[in-house]
């Protein structure tokens, strides 16, 4: 028998209405939403299941709105008995994964998520940087198109590494849109433009990161009791310490979400489960590796069929 990893999305996912029915059917998972409305200091589970969408799309809504909706979902599949061999999150997702694997409580988790989404919103003026998807480069040679533009004088990197022909660039608005000019330079096919309100994951978003390293300093950090993957490495973090330090530095590296999920076949996992709103990473772990068994667990009907795909 392979193993399992619960794998947790990021920004992006979100939609109106995540999650409610789970908050509806499974006690633990409304306590969840009580606890994210009473860490919060305001009704988020309202933003959350009756929108508007734009209020819910800010980055500061969005973030602990999104690990309030996976933690539910999380907590209904932990109902089931099925306990995973590791955990990942695609950026904000991580956090999702943290509180998973028993690393973070999930009140210290919606609390700084909350406060990084508003320190990542601070960090570059509106309108000042970008991210774009680009289809079909090679990494190297996209790296080093990013290089080249910012020793031109724009910054451009790349922030999401997510599947093979998949990298999502960062940076300023120039940069990101000379990579979409010269993207056939590395390979690539085009550049697609993300609405998202900053370069994040770039080092435009620094002093996000320090102003999360104060954040994160006072909370109390477990060991994790089951592995959990982080971004800015695909390896298993050793210790709640280095996952302190490794929180504070996503916040400006590479997502490197393709590594995390080879590292993960590697060590023998043939059965990914997606927890949370949406389907993104089941799309882009199939990119990956077409032989990996994929569920996808967003609602409670799919929580039905989870328990009987991971018995055969």
């Amino acid at each position: 028998m392979g193993k399992v990893a619960f794998v947790f999305p990021g920004q992006g996912a979100q939609s109106v209405g995540m999650g409610k029915d789970f908050y509806d059917a499974v006690p633990a998972s409304r306590r969840i939403f009580e606890s994210a409305d009473e860490v919060l200091g305001f009704p988020m589970t309202n933003m959350i299941f009756e929108g508007p969408d734009s209020e819910l799309k800010k980055t500061f809504n969005t973030q602990p709105a999104l690990l309030t909706a996976s933690v539910a979902a999380f907590e209904a599949v932990r109902e089931q008995g099925v306990t995973p061999d590791f955990v990942a999150g695609h950026s904000l997702g991580e956090y999702s994964a943290l509180v998973a694997s028993g690393v973070l409580s999930f009140e210290d988790a919606v609390g700084t998520v909350r406060a990084r989404g508003e320190f990542m919103e601070q960090a570059v003026p509106g309108g000042q940087g970008a991210m774009a998807a680009v289809l079909g480069a090679e990494r190297e040679a996209l790296a080093e198109l990013c290089r080249s533009i910012t020793a031109e004088g724009h910054l451009v990197e790349l922030a999401n590494l997510n599947c093979p022909g998949q990298i999502v660039v960062s940076g300023s608005k120039e940069g990101v849109a000379l990579v979409g000019e010269r993207v056939k330079e590395a390979g690539g096919k085009r550049a697609i433009p993300l609405e998202v309100s900053g370069p994040f994951h770039s080092s435009l978003m620094k002093s996000a990161a320090e102003k999360l390293g104060g954040k994160l300093q006072p909370l109390h950090f477990d060991e994790p009791a089951i592995p959990v993957i982080a971004n800015v490495t695909a390896r298993p973090a050793a210790s709640a310490e280095e996952i302190r330090g490794l929180l504070v530095e996503q916040v400006y590296s590479p997502v490197l979400w393709e590594d995390t999920v080879t590292y993960l076949i590697s060590q023998g996992v043939d059965t990914f489960v997606e927890i949370g709103p949406g389907n993104v990473l089941t799309g882009l772990i199939k990119k990956t590796d077409k032989s990996v068994k994929l569920i996808n667990v967003s609602s409670l009907d799919s929580l039905e069929t989870l328990k009987a795909s991971l018995e055969q």
